[in-house]
């Protein structure tokens, strides 16, 4: 039976309005010290790191897509008891203010302070408890200090060592980085000259050594792509190195070893031609004279490439001969020698022993030549040596062919013994090698952590002592007119005294790469202030490995594994006993522009976070973003939605302040729905709320923030729909929105605080932050479904929902189909041809004459 209880006349609710509740609320959080973490005293420690940002200017709306989630984190977490800790700081160093300060003449440190500045009011509005007294900043001297001095901790352990390395260099502005290098043509992004590539000394971290290490993933829990990548990255490859040596010429006496490195030793007696890179060093040594010219052309043309310009598949294969032949250790047999931009200096050993029938690059580039292309792995009965094609697949069943002795061997066992008998003779052995490269930190720019260490013509390399750290970057800085590094010129900086005696020396002009900033800010963050060391062993050791990472997936192979790295060197220097930074890595998806492309001010496609927060309020904006889909796919930026999430907090505000609040007209205020009298009303209200309640708890631990909202959505509805009648203000009432509060508090904090606070007041109660409060427990047993809502339809439009026991059987829920009284209006004495039942009785369908 349906009960009503009559409408209230059309009450005035006072207005939601956030511009007046957010400022207020985050004034208070600050005053209550809520984003504060007692670092030494806490227990039940829950360390959540975001990736800090880079201060290009003003926050867009995907800084908040990454932030405003993490933030809700920490709120749920500390409302299950833990001590969060949530810092933030900025990534300060960096080309796009360098550049900034070559185009507008001004000091990088001046556009980079104004940058921060914005942000973190920025940052604040948006109401996220970031703890902001633990910031770090990493242009302050007092960061950069201690990179220099790790630097010089690695130096003396040997895991920093300088060598010489290829850069792109500008005639007339130096060294560019990557990002300077315009177009397919190469030019320079500021003068337009054509980039070179220049031999330059230069200092590497020796990341190789943990290569083994890095992919052991025991201990940190990453999403599969990013671990797949991280992998392919680091590339461990089994197999043997491979001595050959250069045969005697006319021009030369041969003998210099050549090696290369194989993953297939099976296929040595098919190696017909070498190349060798063209930065290779024995190619100056091994040119004929008449081979010269072409060969130094070729190798010119090679070095104004790009790595994947020269590994491209789709790109016709191009070479030089260079008129010398090398002798294969297998079989004495001479083959010639080439140079070609295929082969990378910078992998493996940077010469390849060439087996065009069993590799594509290699086949590709022997028919351009006219070389020989000799099969020397077969399967059963595959014996044809007319080869059509390279035979790259490698199968079980394979055996060796055209080897000499080996033939008729199983290939992987063939290989094992061709290497055991290089070995014996002193011209090979097994190998394993890896893609990954030792880490290039040196930058020869301005902007940046100064390298710590002199150069005396006396002694040579002289560290900086540690009491002279920091080596500061000067305060003024002048780029003539051009984007060569200042440092270089800068006298006062440059000339100063070796301080192993009184020698005049010049101070290393190369800074560090930012990846070396980003690499332990989070135990920085843990004693921001500490001036005799760069971290606290007893904090790192309390709080460390941070439970939870977030930030981009872009950052798989670069940050995310320069980070991991850095770790296990750090651990190595006895500074701590972690193995890994983190525990746990998500990844959230981008936020792109509207026109798909990611959001940059140079493309016109920002969204200014601060425009909608000045019309919808922060919480709206918030709450947008985590229901525009799943956390870890992102897409392109439209508000189309937002509007709707701002109407499901006004419902909210009207729903907690006024049970009995109706709008005038609304013939559904005050009814029960169909089908339900004041108990089942009741028990169905709370069995919705504690439902949410399961389910919005499982969707916060899993960042499922999307369908969190939409549940949350849905128990509004739910109370909606019981507003004004004998249910609304009730027990179940009070305790549904008592939930969908604590609930909704983490993801939208403001309005969520404003509404506590007036109920803590309506009830005389002293009052507390929603903040503080504990999440609530499932009741089970009122979860369990006794009764549900079934929407039914009339030739596929929903006329009516009704609410039927949970395990009615058809011929009832067809029964009470028929019974509600909006249905039997829309019949009018029609008499369904069809009943259909779909989703297991979830929905039924009355198919009616017209």
């Amino acid at each position: 039976m349906t009960q009503t209880q009559q409408p209230k006349e059309r009450t005035r609710i006072e207005r939601y309005d956030p511009a007046s509740i957010e400022p207020r609320w985050q004034a208070r959080w600050d005053e209550l010290g809520l984003h504060r973490t007692d670092l030494e005293g806490a227990r039940n420690r829950y360390y959540l790191l975001t990736m800090y940002p880079y201060p290009s200017g003003d926050i867009h709306i995907g800084h908040w897509y990454i932030k405003t989630p993490t933030d809700a984190i920490a709120r749920f977490r500390r409302m299950h008891g833990f001590n969060v800790f949530l810092p933030i700081g900025f990534d300060a160093f960096g080309l796009p203010a360098e550049n900034a300060a070559i185009r507008n003449n001004i000091n990088p440190r001046d556009w980079t302070m104004s940058n921060i500045a914005n942000m973190r009011r920025q940052l604040r509005r948006m109401g996220a408890t970031f703890d902001w007294d633990a910031e770090v900043v990493t242009c302050d001297p007092e960061y950069y200090r201690w990179n220099q001095w790790f630097f010089l901790q690695f130096l003396k352990a040997g895991l920093a060592y300088r060598a010489k390395s290829a850069v792109d260099w500008c005639p007339n502005d130096g060294t560019l980085a990557r990002e300077q290098v315009e177009g397919t043509e190469r030019r320079c992004w500021r003068c337009g000259a054509k980039v070179e590539k220049r031999e330059l000394e230069q200092w590497y971290l020796r990341v190789t050594k943990y290569a083994d290490e890095l992919l052991d993933f025991s201990e940190i829990e990453f999403p599969e792509p990013v671990r797949v990548m991280q992998t392919n990255w680091i590339g461990r490859s089994e197999g043997g190195e491979i001595v050959f040596e250069s045969a005697p010429s006319e021009h030369h006496p041969g003998g210099e070893e050549i090696r290369v490195f194989t993953t297939r030793p099976d296929t040595l007696f098919g190696a017909t031609f070498m190349v060798l890179a063209p930065e290779h060093p024995l190619v100056a040594t091994l040119t004929a004279p008449d081979r010269r010219a072409e060969v130094e052309a070729y190798a010119a043309r090679a070095a104004a490439e790009t790595e994947i310009e020269r590994l491209s598949t789709e790109r016709e294969k191009t070479g030089v001969a260079i008129g010398a032949e090398a002798i294969n250790p297998v079989n004495g047999e001479r083959i010639p020698i080439f140079v070609a931009d295929y082969v990378l200096a910078g992998y493996g050993t940077g010469a390849i022993m060439a087996v065009p029938a069993h590799d594509e690059r290699d086949f590709e580039f022997a028919l351009r030549f006219g070389l020989p292309i000799r099969r020397v792995v077969a399967r059963p009965g595959q014996t044809d040596d007319n080869v059509a094609e390279a035979y790259a697949a490698h199968a079980d069943d394979e055996i060796l062919v055209n080897s000499g002795d080996f033939s008729g061997l199983p290939a992987d066992e063939g290989g094992r013994r061709i290497v055991a008998d290089l070995a014996a003779r002193g011209k090979g052995r097994p190998a394993v090698t890896y893609r990954l490269r030792d880490w290039l930190i040196s930058r020869q720019r301005y902007w940046g952590t100064p390298i710590p260490v002199i150069h005396c013509e006396i002694h040579g390399i002289v560290p900086v002592p540690d009491e002279d750290l920091p080596v500061l970057l000067p305060e003024t800085v002048d780029y003539a007119g051009s984007g060569v590094n200042p440092l270089t010129r800068d006298e006062a900086f440059l000339n100063v005294t070796c301080p192993l005696g009184d020698h005049p020396a010049r101070r290393e002009t190369d800074t560090m790469d930012t990846f070396i900033d980003s690499s332990w800010y989070w135990y920085r963050y843990l004693s921001p202030n500490k001036t005799d060391g760069p971290i606290d062993p007893d904090m790192v050791e309390a709080w460390t490995p941070v439970e939870q990472y977030t930030g981009g997936a872009e950052h798989a192979v670069m940050h995310l594994l320069y980070a991991r790295e850095f770790t296990k060197m750090l651990r190595d220097l006895g500074l701590m006993q972690q193995n890994e930074p983190w525990k746990r890595v998500f990844n959230q998806g981008q936020i792109l522009g509207a026109d798909g492309e990611r959001m940059s001010k140079s493309r016109g496609n920002v969204q200014d976070p601060d425009e909608l927060v000045s019309r919808y309020g922060a919480d709206t904006v918030r709450l947008f973003l985590m229901f525009m889909g799943p956390w870890d796919q992102g897409g392109p930026w439209s508000p189309s939605g937002i509007g709707g999430v701002h109407r499901f907090l006004n419902r909210v505000w009207a729903l907690a302040l006024d049970p009995h609040y109706v709008e005038p007209g609304d013939p559904d205020a005050g009814s029960l729905p169909d089908g339900q009298d004041v108990a089942a009303a009741r028990a169905a209200l709370r069995a919705a709320a504690h439902r949410t309640l399961r389910d919005v708890t499982a969707d916060y631990e899993a960042f499922h923030f999307n369908t969190m909202v939409a549940k949350l959505m849905e128990l509004s509805n739910t109370l909606f729909r019981y507003r004004g009648s004998v249910v609304a203000g009730g027990d179940e009432w009070d305790e549904a929105v008592r939930l969908l509060l604590l609930m909704l508090a983490p993801a939208a904090p403001h309005i969520t605080e404003e509404l506590w606070s007036r109920r803590l007041a309506a009830r005389g109660e002293p009052w507390h932050s929603i903040h503080e409060e504990r999440w609530p427990g499932v009741d089970e047993a009122a979860a369990a479904e006794s009764t549900r809502e079934v929407p039914v339809q009339v030739n596929g439009k929903v006329r009516d929902k009704i609410i039927v026991p949970a395990g009615i059987d058809a011929a009832g829920l067809e029964a009470a189909a028929l019974a509600a009284p909006r249905i039997q209006a829309v019949l009018a004495g029609r008499t369904p041809e069809r009943i259909i039942r779909a989703g297991g009785g979830r929905l039924v369908n009355l198919v009616v004459r017209e």
